[in-house]
Order: C-alpha cells, then sequence, then structure tokens
C-alpha cells in the first residue's frame, strides 16, 4: 500500500497556468443560468467577488471554508440573482450534493487511482486556495465520522473536510481574493450532474491520498528527496 501512488504520473492533470487557460470570459449570470437551467443544480450569488487578497478567516467562523468571505447576498438565489450584481455564484451544498475538500496534490493523486481503477468519479472543482473538491451525494458530511470509522480512517489526522448542509462552495468562474478564478478540474455531465457519486466509492482513496500526502510533508528533506 505505501507504493500506491508512487509511480503515478500527474502531467496529464496539472492545473494549467492562467495564460493557458480558455480565453472566453464566461460571466456569472452564464454561468448560474447553466447551473440552474442545464443541470437543475440550486445556485445563490454572494458577496464581491474581486480584491487584493483572500481573507486569511472567514467572518463564517468555518475553520476551512469553502467560499472564504463570499456569502449569500440575502434574496439572490438563482441565476436573476447573479444578473443583478454579477457577484460571485455559490452552491449550496447539501441539497444536490455534498462536497469532499482535499489539498490539491493528494487529491490529483487521488483522481489518478480512481480513474485508473474505473471509478465514476462526478465534477470536480479546483479553487485557487490549493483545494480540490470533488461533488459527492448529499448527506455525505453528516455520515462523514461513520463512513471514516468503517474504513479505518477515523483516528487518522486528515486535511479532509466535507461541506454539507448550511455551507457553500464557491462555483466557477467565481475568483477567491486574488488568488484567481474557481475551475472545472471535471466538468458536469448528464450522466453525474444529477447523480453525484456516492462518497464510500472515493472516501478510501482520497483518505490514503490525503494521510500519504501529511506523511511525506512530515518528512525530513533528505528523506523526502
Amino acid at each position: 500500500m505505501d507504493n500506491l501512488f508512487g509511480e503515478l504520473r500527474l502531467g496529464h492533470l496539472r492545473l494549467a497556468p492562467l495564460g493557458a487557460r480558455r480565453r472566453t470570459k464566461v460571466t456569472a449570470s452564464q454561468a448560474a443560468a447553466e447551473y440552474t437551467g442545464r443541470w437543475g443544480w440550486t445556485v445563490v450569488t454572494g458577496g464581491p467577488a474581486t480584491g487584493a487578497t483572500a481573507p486569511t478567516h472567514c467572518p463564517c467562523g468555518a475553520t476551512r471554508c469553502a467560499a472564504p468571505g463570499l456569502h449569500p447576498v440575502p434574496g439572490s438565489g438563482g441565476p436573476a440573482g447573479a444578473a443583478r450584481t454579477e457577484g460571485s455564484v455559490l452552491f449550496p451544498t447539501g441539497r444536490a450534493f455534498d462536497v469532499l475538500d482535499v489539498p490539491e496534490q493528494a487529491g490529483l493523486q487521488a483522481l489518478v487511482r480512481l480513474e485508473r481503477m474505473g471509478t465514476q468519479v462526478g465534477p470536480v472543482l479546483a479553487a485557487p486556495t490549493g483545494r480540490l473538491q470533488f461533488l459527492v451525494a448529499a448527506g455525505t458530511a453528516r455520515r462523514l465520522p461513520d463512513l471514516l470509522y468503517r474504513m479505518g480512517w477515523d483516528d487518522a489526522a486528515l486535511d479532509l473536510a466535507c461541506h454539507g448542509e448550511g455551507s457553500y462552495v464557491a462555483a466557477p468562474p467565481t475568483v477567491l481574493g486574488g488568488l484567481g478564478p474557481v475551475r472545472w478540474l471535471r466538468r458536469p455531465t448528464r450522466d453525474n450532474a444529477g447523480c453525484p457519486p456516492e462518497a464510500r466509492l472515493l472516501l478510501g482513496t482520497l483518505a490514503y491520498a490525503c494521510h500519504r500526502s501529511r506523511e511525506r510533508t512530515a518528512e525530513p528533506a533528505w528523506m523526502a528527496s
């Protein structure tokens, strides 16, 4: 198991630099209209999507907020709200889906492994904060402690969070502070938008990748080289 990810080549999954991304700018209202009209997801408009820096601690008090400083504007539900303000676009989690949130490198390693095994992975978001966010079945956040316990990861210090009911995740093309936009690493499709995967199918691989990533970070430089 220690070499589960040792030989993986992640070049084809690396996030493209800003200059290499497509140059067609999608507005918040266009994105919101697609999310609601095409995929049937609920969206809300958040606070201003501009700023010199991303907040270190979100006013909401969450330790690892997936939409730092960008929270719903009252009465802003749906694409019409986004059209009025062109602010940030947010997904309320716990409705159509929950979101597993992991460090970017661990997430990339897990994604390679899952797809090699033929696991059907749902939509995946890449946040400019260095996190990957996997859309999974709603209700995962509530069941996460039990799922980790059943898989033997309940006592591990994992950098893995789950956003469920009452939380929000920034949606593309929202910009987080001065860091850059949220992007799709795996876009929604007709097959997975309305039926995201059960978390148990992804969680073991994600947990192991997070565990190995933490171990490597803790290793002395001469061992990691």
